[in-house]
């Protein structure tokens, strides 16, 4: 795979405070490599450790999207949701920013049957359908589709398993991370100094926990999916 350029710069990080970790006392050992210093009883994460793995995701991303491949960002912490909404609408890919439903991917069958549900719930609520049932009828039908579109929304044009799962904050998302273990789906997980580096297939240490963070961590990798769709391989 051919290296590409992604203006990925240790200042522009500092500013974001992607360098900050979390309280000395609650980190997992394994974060060691990847941890630069201690700074009034917080560690601090090796920048320059971070910008060759988040180089090494933007590649992924490029080169997965230039092939048709589809994307699922998962991030539903309060802090994480909104960045992640604004990043999936813009490189178009799938998103959960609300909960994450056990078996969402695992049981494939079952989400699937709750999106044709969700499908043809919508299509009846713009073309007039529901509006015609009688009140009561209508009224339960209406609930039901705010519920799916409320768990489901992001996936509503989802029509197989992703081919990359994109996950902020290992810990809030650790079961739609397992998942994809078990499935094989690659994935890449922004992480913090409390997390696992070896459970995704790339781990981009970082500050979870900052909205500037997120948001510069998912604007690279955004940027990396909307060139790859812009110069698709012909035969992939």
């Amino acid at each position: 795979m051919k290296r590409r350029y992604w203006n990925i710069n240790l200042e522009e990080m500092l500013e974001a405070g992607v360098h900050f970790g979390h309280d000395t006392r609650k980190w997992n050992p394994k974060m060691a490599p990847y941890i630069s210093a201690k700074r009034k009883g917080m560690h601090i994460t090796n920048l320059i450790r971070t910008a060759r793995f988040l180089s090494e995701a933007c590649d992924l991303v490029f080169y997965a999207a230039s092939r048709g491949k589809q994307f699922l960002i998962v991030g539903t912490k309060k802090k994480a949701a909104d960045s992640v909404l604004r990043a999936a609408i813009r490189a178009r890919c799938h998103y959960v920013t609300k909960k994450w439903l056990g078996g969402m991917l695992t049981n494939w069958s079952i989400t699937e049957t709750r999106l044709q549900r969700f499908r043809d719930l919508r299509t009846a609520q713009k073309t007039g359908r529901l509006d015609r049932l009688p009140k009561r009828d209508a009224a339960i039908l209406k609930r039901q589709l705010s519920h799916l579109q409320r768990n489901l929304g992001g996936i509503k044009y989802m029509t197989k398993l992703p081919d990359i799962v994109i996950i902020v904050d290992q810990h809030e998302e650790y079961t739609a991370l397992r998942e994809c273990i078990t499935l094989g789906i690659p994935t890449i997980c922004l992480i913090d100094t409390n997390c696992d580096p070896d459970l995704a297939d790339i781990s981009i240490p970082a500050n979870d926990d900052s909205i500037s963070s997120i948001r510069l961590i998912l604007n690279k990798l955004v940027f990396a999916i909307r060139e790859g769709r812009s110069n698709p391989i012909r035969n992939p």
